[in-house]
């Protein structure tokens, strides 16, 4: 087999796997994601509440909250958000709430009491119930989550249908602008925020300078 034809076999591959990429990962993901949080819903909305025990660990602004309306909130944004992940129906939206769940959770519960260092930090990345944290599980679903926040929920969607219906383009060209990589920053930055105040912060203020720096940089045509 030439070269030639190795070339054009691997592209007719992968435009093959690219095709597919846009209907089966974020179905995937989509379907994991909701049955986790489908189920910490259902949990919490048949449980009791025991955000009271924790109510000084939740960061700003969700420790002014009261436990009741935090309990409320927790338990039917899992459910409801874990619907609309499932369905592809607002997925952005869904996913960037339970991003936001997911972080308070973390920084409340599964975050590590105190660290001096980043190795003493990453000690906490376990699946377990010590001082030192067990945040793995929920970064490993706010990983998963980040697709959904900056691609969609994929073709095999309501967000996909519904834009195909009203005649919107559901594929958009991919651009480097500075919004682009502001957005970038901002999504990254927002649950960084509630674990790690500061660098969370910074990583969102460069992210809007960005924004409002490309008014003035990027070339218009």
């Amino acid at each position: 087999m030439s070269l030639h034809t190795q070339q054009n076999l691997w592209v007719h591959i992968t435009s093959r796997l690219n095709s597919v990429g846009q209907w089966v990962p974020n179905l995937l993901i989509r379907i994991i994601l909701f049955w986790e949080f489908y189920e910490a819903g259902v949990q919490k909305l048949n449980g009791e509440n025991w955000f009271a025990g924790i109510q000084d660990n939740f960061p700003f602004p969700f420790n002014y909250i009261p436990a009741d309306v935090s309990w409320f909130m927790a338990a039917w944004g899992e459910y409801i958000f874990a619907i609309l992940l499932l369905l592809g129906l607002f997925t952005r939206f869904a996913a960037v709430s339970l991003l936001v769940i997911t972080a308070v959770a973390t920084a409340a519960v599964h975050w590590p009491e105190s660290y001096s260092s980043l190795g003493q930090l990453w000690e906490g990345y376990r699946i377990s119930s010590s001082d030192e944290g067990n945040f793995k599980l929920p970064l490993l679903f706010a990983i998963l989550l980040m697709p959904l926040i900056f691609s969609g929920g994929g073709k095999f969607s309501l967000d996909h249908l519904l834009t195909h219906l009203t005649g919107g383009d559901a594929t958009h060209p991919v651009t480097s602008d500075f919004i682009s990589k502001g957005l970038g920053l901002i999504v990254v930055g927002l649950p960084l925020f509630f674990v790690m105040t500061t660098l969370g912060i910074a990583l969102m203020a460069i992210g809007v300078v960005l924004i409002i720096a490309d008014k003035f940089i990027t070339p218009r045509g």
